[in-house]
């Protein structure tokens, strides 16, 4: 039931504010109907349409909301003109234009409202959107939780503010939130493929939205090579998935991954959207890490992974992002090739970086280079630092036990 309630939401508080063009008093009502639903459908089932249930019980809300507040009265009347007299009432739970109209791609391009700054953007879209929590976010922001809170409030409000109709943006304005937007799917898949916090790996819940999303974004703009180069990483990162854990949940890596369970149909599609995209545009950072992850897929083992090629293209797209999690990667990707000391030194660099400051990927990054390099105390320190920094479990276990047997095969005796 909570995966329902989860895909749910964001369709439903789509449909509230298209109807009364208010979001912030919209998502209070989808909260309440969310709230009732926990509490009634265990009892009395779910229902035949459990969407029109909660646009139901969401617009019933709704209606309390806005003549509870004196303050609110000019927004009823704005409601009333807006829909005749004989729509003013709670629609019907099999109602065909409600029930199945999903309005939740419009609800992205809503919350990426010009007036936010594109972080403020991103994360209302992924409380709205995307169904993550406050500590979610801001995991994925690197900030602290009361921060995001109070961003995300802010976000709130100057959509409220703005009065904007709940429609799709026209051209030039949807020129200025697509990087925003698909900014947002790219985080929201990154949450679902590597849950930052919790007992599972995955939250397939997450990743599934973001890929419909973005399928819905690249119909709709076919001629956006980065919008198809987020499509086809997307494919290509979720292709591995069901090789990512082992038969009780445990994480295992890529390069020890059997690639016969490997998504081949995923993978072809991707490959044949990079493929196609590169050469139609500029080429952005998605495309890029696209191109890198279709490289790894592409690969018949680990060791014949093209790794001159992946360093190549990290570098480039570092240069464009100036993202340390870059970096990071480009670090490993000159470690395959030049070795664990050249990898080391350009991890070096990003040591004093605030952005990664106590954040475990650089911790394990750093684990996985002096391993290479048979340094196995430094690796273990680095090992256990990590999993001390992360909120998975399964990433947790992880890390917990390679430094466990690095430190076990230290500690052996020798038998000569």
């Amino acid at each position: 039931m909570e995966d329902l309630l989860r895909e749910l939401a964001p369709q439903v508080l789509g449909v509230l504010a298209r109807r009364f063009g208010d979001f912030a008093t919209a998502e209070d009502a989808v909260q309440e109907a969310l709230l009732a639903a926990t509490v009634q459908w265990p009892d009395e089932g779910v229902p035949t349409n459990p969407r029109g249930w909660l646009i139901q019980v969401g617009y019933r809300r709704m209606i309390e909301l806005v003549r509870a507040e004196t303050a609110r009265r000019g927004r009823e009347e704005l409601v009333a003109r807006r829909e005749p007299d004989d729509r003013r009432t709670a629609p019907a739970a099999d109602e065909q234009l409600l029930a199945e109209r999903d309005d939740t791609l419009i609800l992205l391009f809503l919350c990426c409202h010009p007036a936010l700054s594109p972080t403020s953007a991103i994360a209302l879209t992924l409380r709205a959107v995307g169904g993550l929590s406050t500590a979610e976010i801001a995991h994925a922001f690197l900030v602290p939780e009361a921060t995001m809170a109070q961003r995300i409030s802010r976000a709130k409000q100057r959509i409220k503010d703005s009065g904007l109709p709940f429609r799709m943006p026209d051209d030039a304005d949807r020129g200025q939130r697509l990087a925003a937007v698909r900014h947002v799917l790219y985080l929201i898949l990154t949450e679902g493929h590597t849950s930052s916090a919790g007992p599972d790996l995955r939250r397939v819940d997450l990743s599934a939205e973001a890929i419909r999303l973005t399928r819905a974004l690249h119909e709709r703009l076919p001629d956006d090579s980065e919008t198809a180069g987020l499509l086809a990483l997307m494919l290509l990162t979720e292709a591995r998935s069901p090789a990512r854990t082992g038969p009780s949940g445990e994480l295992i890596s890529l390069a020890e991954q059997d690639r016969s369970r490997w998504d081949a149909t995923a993978i072809a599609e991707g490959v044949a959207l990079v493929t196609h995209a590169l050469p139609r545009g500029p080429v952005g950072p998605y495309q890029l890490q696209a191109a890198i992850a279709a490289l790894h897929d592409e690969a018949p083992s680990a060791e014949r992974t093209d790794w001159p090629q992946i360093l190549a293209l990290y570098e480039v797209l570092e240069r464009q992002s100036g993202s340390p999690v870059v970096a990071l990667n480009r670090a490993v990707a000159t470690a395959m090739v030049h070795g664990p000391e050249a990898g080391l030194a350009a991890l070096a660099g990003l040591a004093d970086d605030p952005r990664l400051a106590g954040h475990h990927r650089l911790h394990a990054a750093r684990a996985h280079l002096y391993e290479m390099a048979g340094e196995r105390d430094r690796a273990v320190a680095d090992y256990r630092a990590a999993a001390g920094r992360t909120n998975s479990l399964p990433e947790q276990r992880y890390l917990t036990m390679r430094a466990a047997r690095l430190a076990t095969v230290e500690t052996a005796p020798n038998d000569e």
